[in-house]
């Protein structure tokens, strides 16, 4: 690519332009300015007796009702920010929840203001067991002992906690506020935490990852990670609900409330295992990782009526989070690509023709006659970009192209 550089000289009448060719800049990772900490979120499960949980219920009520109540005052005064609204419902509210310490008063207006922060033409309301910010004038952790110390309409309660190592590690760097959840009967605390990340290794390729629904993830090594086990749960999930809720009954309801959520957890563990194996396999071969920019794609895809409900239920976002996550962790580069055409472009020719698609599994090139697995191909296209299309920092690292492109 060429460019004019303007010489200007003061005192010259005119100035004069001089033709050069741009040359890309010479980077290496030592280089490159990262953020060196992420966030990440500890959540442990509380140890409570039945008395213990009574109490927590009535404090997260109580706290809700103030949230209501103080959504109520920022909706007549027009005041959504957290310290506007301070101002005028502050003493109001302290006067109506004596029961309530003044800094979880303080915790309910943030929770209110958060909630207009997005939206200041609805009227906020809160459920009574929602979940409240406990921070560390209200919440002490004694990580040591894996134990709290938290405030309650009660006054303190000093709680057991369950933590495997990884909380406990990820605890050594907790920040700002925990939020107390109840999930079924169970009490969960979620805490913010810094975690350090790895400084960027040095890579020699790219691995292109092909995020589907049939095949939930294909590599360019020709590795798929197939989506059977998940469309066979959520079709199983999906009836199950269907008949209970037809059924109507009270034990129909329970046996609903039981199974709530369980579809979702299969997901996100089987989507924890493919994309910790994908990272692996990046870090262990020194490349990166080539990923489609897919924002949006629900709404511009089209699908058939029979296959709305599976592609409803394509968790790709999820997916594509945890590479990114776990990538950071490990120093692993992400590169994203337009992923436009990268399923009926050939990976041997580039030719791009709709007719390369013959059916869902396969890829036949009209062009060339290059036959391959339709995943396999869409996955070496990504990769061919992720070369091509480096950010600044990757630089010269990667010697390896595909052949008929050049970095």
């Amino acid at each position: 690519m060429k460019y004019l550089r303007i010489h200007i000289q003061f005192g010259a009448e005119t100035p004069t332009f001089k033709r050069e060719r741009k040359r890309p800049p010479l980077y290496s990772f030592k280089d490159l300015k990262y953020n060196p900490d992420m966030q990440l979120t500890a959540k442990v499960k509380l140890k409570t007796a039945h008395e213990q949980a009574d109490i927590l219920k009535r404090t997260m009520r109580l706290a809700n009702t103030c949230c209501n109540f103080l959504s109520d005052i920022a909706w007549q005064e027009r005041k959504f920010g957290q310290f506007s609204l301070h101002k005028v419902a502050y003493r109001q509210s302290r006067d109506t929840f004596p029961s309530l310490s003044s800094q979880v008063v303080v915790r309910c207006e943030a929770k209110v203001a958060q909630a207009h922060a997005l939206d200041k033409r609805t009227k906020r309301k809160f459920k009574p067991l929602g979940a409240i910010e406990y921070d560390a004038r209200i919440l002490t952790w004694y990580v040591d002992k894996r134990e709290v110390s938290i405030w309650t309409v009660e006054g303190r309660l000093h709680l057991k906690f369950y933590a495997g190592q990884r909380q406990i590690d990820l605890l050594q760097g907790k920040i700002g506020q925990a939020d107390l959840v109840l999930i079924g009967n169970d009490f969960y605390l979620f805490a913010p935490c810094i975690v350090e990340e790895a400084e960027p290794i040095d890579i020699s390729d790219v691995l292109g990852v092909d995020l589907g629904i049939v095949n939930l993830a294909s590599d360019s090594d020709g590795e798929s990670y197939s989506g059977e086990a998940v469309e066979e749960n959520r079709r199983k999930f999906s009836h199950r609900r269907r008949n209970l809720q037809r059924n109507g009954s009270k034990s129909a309801k329970r046996k609903l409330k039981k199974i709530s959520g369980k579809q979702a957890h299969y997901q996100k563990d089987v989507n924890h295992v493919i994309s910790k194996r994908i990272v692996m396999k990046a870090q262990d071969t020194s490349r990166g990782i080539g990923l489609e920019d897919l924002t949006g794609i629900r709404e511009r895809a089209t699908t058939r009526r029979r296959q709305r409900a599976r592609f409803a239920n394509w968790s790709f976002v999820d997916l594509r989070t945890k590479i990114e996550y776990k990538a950071k962790r490990l120093g692993v580069p992400v590169i994203h690509v337009d992923p436009r055409y990268t399923s009926q472009e050939c990976s041997s020719c580039g030719h791009v023709d709709k007719r390369n698609r013959p059916d869902q599994n396969t890829f036949k090139c009209v062009n060339c006659g290059h036959v391959a697995n339709a995943d396999t191909n869409a996955a070496l296209n990504i990769r061919a970009r992720a070369v091509v299309n480096r950010p600044n920092g990757l630089g010269h690292a990667i010697d390896r192209v595909m052949p008929g492109t050049s970095p």
